[in-house]
């Protein structure tokens, strides 16, 4: 099979598992368990395949996809295999198969069994459908899938029996598994839904969302976001809430110890292998973009996406320490736990881009220390729900000198212990030293104190649930147990198998750490400097010894207080607290998790609560009684004046006189009365005058037109009559004689023709018509050019 049509199938077999486990559960139970068992073991199957091409990193990336969606814009769904997604698959896939094998002994005999396996191959397949996907809109659904069932397998015991509370003892709230899940679902959405807005931005200006895509054209678009300030930095943010908030970092972390309301298997799935690596995976995905930005593009506002991740990590890396330090129930202190090393994580992917070399020692010890946790903490929560399957209890202070009855157990969660605190030659120390040397490389002393620090923290919480688990006195939960002949020892013969296969991975993995990590910087080296052209500078040499010694210093440094306190028995804890108040205070602080989940409480379900509470009271009944009492009395009260001062004054102005004859003194008919009144003396008499000279009261008009008329008839005679008479008879009707007329020209004309022969003879004489001719020929052109032109 070539490499896409196996992680096709790695994508696609454990939904097979979901979609059959209830029709198989029909047909028998066993044919049920085992079913979905294998299609998770297939899914490992071929994850472990794809582990060859790690060896030959020139062949990838590999990329399969097909048309999912061609209107309004075309997107493709598909599988990317590249070294990251591998190792992630592998991760996913192999422990998953582990966690599920082990779940055969665990939830043997539940009643909810055919939920239980939907649910956990549903987890497994939306996983791995998150880390091969080809483009971000298929990894965002996997995104909010594994989202879903991470509610439905934290919240199992959805009916709430008491016997699967957490929290506690009293005075401490108790927490329901279906509260746990509601809050791990509401909690990590609202990193989601901001996330998906970065990822709309960063679609808005590259066109696409597929991730090969986007680091090719990054050169193009990345530089057109900088021309907007701010926007980069904008986008940073929006990206890294959604990974914040799926891998509890700070401030989005409240959730992830509520996630032990499931049972055990749910615990070691989504805190080693599932969910909470979704978010640093997405994280090593987005680090070749912003490095590009930084580092090539001159992008500055990118290296705020580093600075971001690398201080959020550091401080989720000690807090969660902190509060791991003073936890009492089992999977509560590998809670935090978690929440701590996840920090480590992104500190070492925050670490890549703060200087130009450190690039492959932040983004190889980030990954490596992702696979190593995923192991010995997988391990760790396995055993864990071994210890308190047997010990019937959750709190750590019910235990105690269990190992006698569980020596499997006991060397297989010492051995995961061992690799957590980070003590050679186990996976843990070569990675959190690689960590700890990215710091220093990048020459950021503060970031490497914060992990330094929180080295010797681990180590102290480690060997503290190690010592009241396995060591000192039996609890008198276990001595009541032991009276009551409940069977104290391992667990079912399929989770001590399970437990076991992960700790002597562990010890192979310790063995080859160097090897391995130098196989994980090989491939991702190609595929970051050989495929991408990242530039990447050579670090400043640093002194060998100087990190593993500082390294195992510290973890002496956390061993020590934690061996007298809860081993040897040479100091009490509780005495010690009551003798020293700070000692007392901090305890207390740490308890109550810096208050940081108090105040969500507080200011979001006591906030929102206490404003529901107030709405009705402030804006629901002002309005309500605004709308239908205020509103309704002020229009009858409007609607009782209008009479008087609007029909009323109304009915005068139109009719002189309004209901109750009350007379206008300004009113329309009174108006008109005033205008007809005036008519005849300033318009009708007026024009009486100018048209007849004389108006109906016999005055007579200075100007009119029959004065007019007859002024002008009396001048006719004198100026246009006998002048034209004149003109035309020479003489006018009086007998005066006309000097020009029209009788007199043809003697004149006779008369000046003649003198003009005599004068001049016939040769002046034909002279005279020759010019005549002429002049009437000019004439005649000239009329007829004017009327062409016209």
């Amino acid at each position: 099979m070539i490499a896409a049509e196996v992680a096709w199938l790695c994508v696609l077999s454990p939904f097979a598992g979901a979609l059959l486990s209830p029709v198989l559960a029909r047909i028998h139970p066993k044919l049920r368990d085992y079913g979905a068992v294998f299609l998770s073991f297939l899914a490992a199957l071929c994850s472990v395949m794809l582990i060859p091409y790690l060896f030959h990193p020139e062949k990838l990336p590999i990329e399969s996809a097909f048309v999912w969606l061609s209107f309004p814009i075309e997107l493709k769904a598909g599988v990317l295999i590249d070294p990251l997604s591998i190792v992630m698959a592998n991760v996913v896939a192999v422990i998953s198969f582990i966690i599920m094998v082990y779940s055969l002994g665990y939830m043997k005999g539940d009643p909810s069994l055919t939920r239980w396996w939907m649910w956990m191959n549903l987890f497994i397949g939306s996983m791995l459908l998150l880390v091969l996907s080809n483009n971000l809109l298929f990894l965002f659904i996997g995104w909010k899938m594994v989202g879903l069932c991470s509610w439905g397998l934290i919240g199992f015991y959805k009916n709430d029996e008491k016997k699967y509370w957490i929290g506690g003892p009293a005075p401490t709230k108790y927490t329901t598994p279906s509260h746990c899940g509601l809050k791990a679902m509401v909690v990590t959405s609202a990193g989601d839904v901001v996330m998906l807005g970065g990822m709309l931005l960063m679609y808005a200006y590259s066109g696409t969302l597929n991730i090969l895509e986007l680091y090719e054209t990054s050169s193009i678009w990345l530089p057109e976001m900088a021309k907007s300030s701010g926007m980069i930095l904008l986008m940073s943010i929006l990206l890294l809430a959604g990974p914040i908030g799926k891998s509890a970092q700070f401030p989005l972390h409240e959730w992830l110890p509520e996630a032990m309301a499931g049972p055990g298997p749910v615990s070691a799935l989504i805190h080693a292998a599932t969910m909470v690596k979704s978010g640093v995976y997405l994280v090593a995905r987005l680090v070749p973009i912003f490095f590009y930005g930084y580092w090539v593009a001159g992008c500055s506002e990118a290296s705020y996406f580093f600075i971001l991740i690398a201080w959020i990590g550091a401080i989720t890396a000690f807090l969660a320490a902190t509060q791991g330090m003073v936890a009492l129930e089992l999977k509560k202190a590998l809670a935090y736990s978690t929440v701590s090393q996840i920090g480590y994580m992104m500190l070492a992917l925050g670490v890549t881009g703060l200087t130009a070399h450190s690039l492959m020692g932040g983004f190889t010890s980030g990954m490596f220390h992702l696979v190593n946790h995923a192991l010995f903490k997988a391990c760790l929560f396995l055993c864990a729900g071994s210890v308190i399957h047997t010990a019937h209890s959750i709190y750590m202070n019910d235990m105690g000198s269990i190992r006698k009855y569980m020596p499997f157990t006991w060397i297989f969660m010492v051995i995961a212990a061992l690799s957590l605190m980070g003590v050679p030659p186990f996976p843990g120390f070569w990675s959190k030293d690689a960590i700890l040397l990215s710091c220093l490389e990048a020459h950021n002393y503060p970031l490497f104190l914060f992990a330094l620090i929180t080295v010797v923290l681990t180590a102290f919480y480690t060997l503290r649930f190690i010592g009241m688990t396995f060591y000192g006195k039996e609890s008198k939960n276990v001595e009541n147990l032991k009276r009551k002949g409940v069977h104290l020892g391992e667990a079912r013969l399929t989770m001590v198998v399970a437990c076991g296969v992960l700790a002597i991975t562990i010890i192979v993995l310790g063995i080859f750490g160097l090897p391995l990590e130098h196989l994980l910087h090989e491939g991702f080296g190609y595929t970051l400097v050989e495929k991408l052209h990242l530039p990447v500078e050579h670090a400043t040499e640093m002194p060998h010894l100087l990190v593993p010694l500082l390294s195992v210093i510290s973890v002496v440094i956390g061993i020590v207080p934690a061996y007298l306190l809860y081993f040897s028995g040479k100091l009490d804890p509780a005495g010690m607290l009551e003798k020293h108040a700070s000692l007392k205070m901090l305890h207390k602080f740490f308890w109550n998790r810096w208050y940081i989940d108090r105040f969500y409480y507080m200011f979001f379900v006591g906030g929102m609560t206490e404003l529901f509470t107030r709405v009705p009271k402030y804006i629901e009944n002002p309005l309500d009684k605004l709308y239908h009492e205020k509103v309704p009395a002020g229009l009858i009260a409007l609607s009782s004046r209008v009479p008087r001062f609007i029909e009323n004054p109304l009915d005068r102005f139109y009719h002189m006189k309004d209901g109750l004859g009350r007379v206008a003194r300004i009113s329309i008919p009174s108006g008109m009365i005033a205008i007809f009144s005036r008519v005849p003396k300033y318009v009708e008499n007026p024009l009486d005058r100018f048209y007849h000279m004389k108006d109906s009261m016999g005055r007579v008009a200075r100007i009119s037109i029959p004065s007019g008329m007859i002024a002008i008839f009396s001048r006719v005679p004198k100026y246009i009559e006998n002048p034209l008479d004149r003109f035309y008879h020479m003489k006018d009707s009086l007998g005066r004689v006309a000097r020009i007329s029209i009788p007199a020209i043809p003697g004149a004309i006779y008369s000046g023709t003649k003198r003009i022969r005599i004068e001049t003879g016939y040769l002046g004489y034909n002279l005279i018509y020759v010019l005549i001719f002429y002049i009437g020929f000019i004439i005649l052109i000239l009329l007829i050019f004017l009327g062409v032109i016209t």
